[in-house]
Order: C-alpha cells, then sequence, then structure tokens
C-alpha cells in the first residue's frame, strides 16, 4: 500500500499527493473516465463541464481545499477539472441520476458501525465497498496542517477527504445514499469528510457540516471518545442518527430516517439486509459482557449472511461491487487497523497512531 506524508501549505500538501501518487491519480482518473462514459453516456469533457459547476462554491467555502485539488493537479501533471471531478464525483454521479434516471448509476456501498461500550470505549468500523478496478488506486494519506488535527486517512488518490481518524481522535465512515437531487451551493460530500477530519470533537464537526450543508445525498458516521453519531446528509438538509441504548449506530446504503421532499428510488438490495444483520452482530457481541477490541470487530465484518451481497461482499454473479477495504478505529486509543482485500482474505494490516 502506498503511503504518503504531506505538510505544508494546502498547495504544498496537494502537490505531494499529486506528486508522489501520480500513477495513482492517473489511474483514478481512467477508472471514473470509463464508468461515467459506461454507466452514464458522459464522456470526459462533459464530466469536467459538470464538475466546473463546484468551482465557485469551492472558492466560497473551502479555498484552501480548491489550493489543494490545484495542487494535486500540478503534481500528477492534470488538469484542474480532472481533480476537482475525482473530488465532487458523487455529486456528478447523483446529479446525472436526478436528470436521467433510467441511467445504470454506480456508487460505492458500505456497511458501517459506531460502538460506545460501557467501558468508556469507543469504536467506528466499516467495509468500504466497490468496484475492484479502483482498488489499485487507493492510498493511505497522512496530512500534517498548521494549527489543525494530523490527519491518516484511506482514500481513492486525486480526493483530498475520505475514510480515517485525526490526532484529536475524531473519526469519519461512509455510507454511499442514491436519492435524487444536488445543490452545487453546498459542501461537495467528500469534502465533508475532509472537514470532519479537520475538527477537534464530534460536536465540531456536526456543527460544521450543519452550517454549510451537505451537496449530495450520503450517511456520514462521525465519532470521538465520547461516542458516534450518524448524519444522514441530502440537498435538503442534515437528520442526526444518535447512539442508540445499546451504544450502537449501523447503516448501510439507505436512509433511515423520513427525510421529506426526498425521493430515494430502490437501489441496493442487500443493504436492509446488512444493516439488520451488522445490528444484530453488533448486539450480540455488546450484550456478551466482554471488552470490544480490534480482533471482534474485525470478525463482525467477515459475515458472509447473503453472500456475495453480504456485509464482506463480493463482486461477481450480479454484484457489481466488492470490499476492498476494512477499517476499525478505535477512537479512546487514536489507533486504525486497515486490512485491504475482503476481510476473509485477512490480509496484513496496516496501522495508524498518533
Amino acid at each position: 500500500m502506498l503511503e504518503i506524508h504531506c505538510s505544508g501549505t494546502p498547495y504544498e500538501i496537494g502537490r505531494v499527493h499529486g506528486k508522489e501518487a501520480r500513477d495513482r491519480v492517473r489511474g483514478s482518473l481512467d477508472f471514473y473516465r470509463g464508468l461515467f462514459n459506461t454507466t452514464c453516456g458522459l464522456d470526459w469533457p462533459g464530466v469536467c463541464e459538470e464538475a466546473s459547476k463546484y468551482v465557485t462554491t469551492l472558492e466560497t467555502l473551502c479555498p484552501r481545499y480548491l489550493e489543494e485539488i490545484r495542487g494535486i493537479a500540478d503534481g500528477a501533471g492534470v488538469g484542474l477539472l480532472d481533480i476537482v471531478a475525482l473530488n465532487v464525483r458523487t455529486e456528478i454521479n447523483f446529479g446525472l441520476f436526478t436528470k436521467q434516471p433510467s441511467l445504470p448509476v454506480q456508487s460505492d456501498g458500505c456497511t458501517s458501525l459506531s460502538v460506545k461500550t460501557s467501558s468508556d470505549g469507543s469504536w467506528l468500523a466499516q467495509n468500504w465497498d466497490w468496484m475492484v478496478e479502483q482498488s489499485p488506486n487507493l492510498i493511505a494519506c497522512h496530512i500534517t496542517q498548521t494549527e489543525l488535527p494530523k490527519i491518516s486517512m484511506i482514500t481513492e488518490a486525486g480526493i483530498i477527504g475520505k475514510i480515517g481518524l485525526n490526532s484529536a481522535g475524531v473519526g469519519v465512515c461512509l455510507n454511499a445514499i442514491r436519492a435524487y437531487g444536488v445543490d452545487h451551493t453546498k459542501l461537495p460530500i467528500h469534502l465533508a469528510l475532509r472537514t470532519v477530519l479537520e475538527s477537534s470533537s464530534k460536536t465540531e464537526a456536526i456543527d460544521k457540516l450543519v452550517k454549510t450543508g451537505v451537496a449530495g445525498s450520503g450517511h456520514i458516521l462521525v465519532a470521538d471518545p465520547a461516542g458516534g453519531e450518524g448524519l444522514e446528509c441530502t440537498r435538503k438538509g442534515i437528520l442526526k442518527i444518535p447512539i442508540d441504548e445499546k451504544g450502537l449506530v449501523v447503516h448501510s446504503n439507505h436512509l433511515l430516517l423520513e427525510h421529506p421532499g426526498v425521493v430515494e428510488p430502490p437501489w441496493l438490495q442487500d443493504s436492509h439486509r446488512r444493516v439488520v444483520r451488522l445490528r444484530k452482530l453488533a448486539e450480540r457481541r455488546v450484550e456478551s459482557g466482554s471488552n470490544v477490541d480490534t480482533p471482534q470487530l474485525f470478525d463482525l465484518f467477515k459475515d458472509q449472511e447473503g453472500y456475495p451481497g453480504s456485509i464482506d461482499r463480493h463482486q461477481v454473479q450480479d454484484c457489481k461491487t466488492q470490499t476492498l477495504f476494512n477499517i476499525i478505529i478505535d477512537l479512546s486509543e487514536k489507533r486504525a487497523t486497515v486490512r485491504f482485500g475482503r476481510p476473509t482474505e485477512d490480509r496484513e494490516p496496516i496501522e495508524f497512531a498518533f
């Protein structure tokens, strides 16, 4: 796994990312160029035209992020709008889906979990599912910025916000939600993830996102040592899912709450099964009275009930995506364990620690 360490100004951070992950950034562009063409019938100039609609928003809401994106583009030797397109890929997807609902638009599916234990442990865990063709373009990115928490995350090369934790003990996971509509004036979802990773607490992160709003739909699971909270985001607004009486938040790829005015057509039929299954497994673990730890949580994500569209997902038959990595984050200890591939492959992990 390629690990890159970035520091300095936003532009300098981006330039290191683009230069050191040059081949993988270009790999991400090749992957999404093919995906948008296949599923949306949109060539890359058309994708960049869609991406250009977000530049003014980035200049207004998060000019630092735009500078970092510019640095990635220069470091990788590609165009600015190429990298903007990667960072707003979710919004482009859903924007096209809204205009042409018959398109077979694809997005990454995942199963995520927050656990707050009676012994004051706080955990995040997730299987990230996407097409295996994008797996070679994943990187571990470590970012050091002045007066902000240090960040360690797993991301797709070229994207500045994804899944991980920071030195303040704040972590974030993501579940794609496919609902109609985007709002170009709000914060794109991957930049919302970066905003969480730059926050000093769960409360600060949530307050920031509620203030800016999120452009597209998705579930952002935020946690710190005090526990987790789910944020179901749509262009209409953000609704919160607090931890339940067992200390859990469990999510997959459909909205669990009622969102007035939001239309969510059927997408991944296994999403309902996965959230029920993971909740059952997590409740059983919590109720057993034994301590929650990384190996125990990792075992939950090996589950293959409903294969191939199971928690441990496999890209075969009608299942279009596969688990590309699992991450277990211990917020109390500010540590994370990442295993690439399907959990049942049990590959050697990499560790993040602050």
